[in-house]
């Protein structure tokens, strides 16, 4: 076992979280689960595992994260990020508890390898075969980027390392919860690059290729210097083309051209319409509380002031 806190969020997890704690629990010697008030069995399951279990209302995914990690009493060495339809498989374990141990004091964060089994095949090409992502850090070392989507882990003082280990991210819902939680999370990246553009909201400016992985961080720049500026008409069309032909997503079958035409073209589309129509909603106020009041009536998302806390 490795002096190793597990931090799960859920929220109606039931599905999910008995797997992903049998996964874990023979390697951490800590597991929270931070729970926003599910409706069914997911606390009986945490407390069935011996898990520790808080409870705090959910406004998106970093903040109730920062409240984790500020709330729940945490004394492992290391923390690891786990979301609960995500996975550690027997071979990462296995690296986990015997590389974590001995690495020397300047490293402070390690980088998982995830892969994504959609529909219950293993997406292989597309560009989403494997992401590298930060997900294990050093206390005290580590916090989570304050953003409404496409939030990451960074950490600061030392450099990170990779494992090799198994790690994958494999949702049993079906295919109306993607949808419906993908057009969420559309409303989501509409905010954040409205904020990118007007500045209404803190933005986090620590994400860099120090701070965590170098996949997530290229892909972070090209998004906000180069794919978000273009006309959301080309630019979801384009890139689907890219994923689907150039980085042949059509090789993975029927399951993938589902995965790619949904995550890969419809979402992106969706983030592109979805922030025309807030632009629109906002086209003629120009002081910036009155805007962020705007969309937050229009979205129903809890909007933070420029000058006030993030959490």
């Amino acid at each position: 076992m490795a002096d190793l806190a597990v931090i799960i969020l859920t929220h109606n997890e039931s599905i999910h979280l008995e797997r992903a704690l049998t996964h874990v629990k023979g390697i951490a010697s800590e597991i929270f689960v931070v729970d926003s008030f599910s409706t069914d069995t997911t606390v009986d399951i945490a407390n069935a595992f011996g898990a520790t279990v808080l409870q705090n209302k959910f406004v998106n995914y970093a903040k109730q994260f920062n409240w984790a990690l500020e709330n729940a009493p945490i004394t492992a060495t290391w923390i690891m990020r786990l979301d609960a339809d995500e996975i550690i498989e027997p071979d990462l374990a296995a690296e986990i508890a015997k590389e974590l141990p001995s690495l020397s004091d300047d490293i402070v964060g390690i980088n998982l390898r995830r892969k994504l089994v959609f529909l219950n095949r293993t997406i292989k090409y597309g560009g989403r075969g494997i992401l590298v992502l930060l997900r294990i850090w050093r206390r005290g070392f580590g916090a989570i980027e304050d953003r409404w989507m496409d939030e990451h882990m960074v950490v600061h003082s030392g450099r990170t390392v990779t494992f090799a280990g198994g790690f994958s991210d494999h949702n049993l819902n079906n295919l109306t919860f993607f949808t419906d939680k993908h057009n969420k999370y559309a409303t989501r990246e509409a905010i954040d690059v409205l904020n990118q553009r007007l500045h209404f909201m803190p933005r986090p400016n620590s994400f860099s290729i120090e701070t965590s992985s170098f996949q997530a961080a290229a892909k972070r720049l090209v998004k906000e210097r180069i794919y978000n500026r273009i006309p959301f008409q080309l630019s979801s069309t384009a890139y689907f083309l890219y994923r689907y032909l150039l980085r042949l997503g059509f090789l993975d079958g029927k399951e993938g051209l589902i995965y790619h035409v949904l995550q890969g073209f419809w979402y992106r589309f969706l983030v592109g319409a979805k922030i025309e129509e807030l632009e629109h909603s906002i086209a003629h106020l120009s002081n910036l509380d009155e805007i962020r009041e705007k969309l937050q009536k229009v979205t129903g998302l809890t909007l933070v002031p420029v000058g006030q806390p993030t959490r």
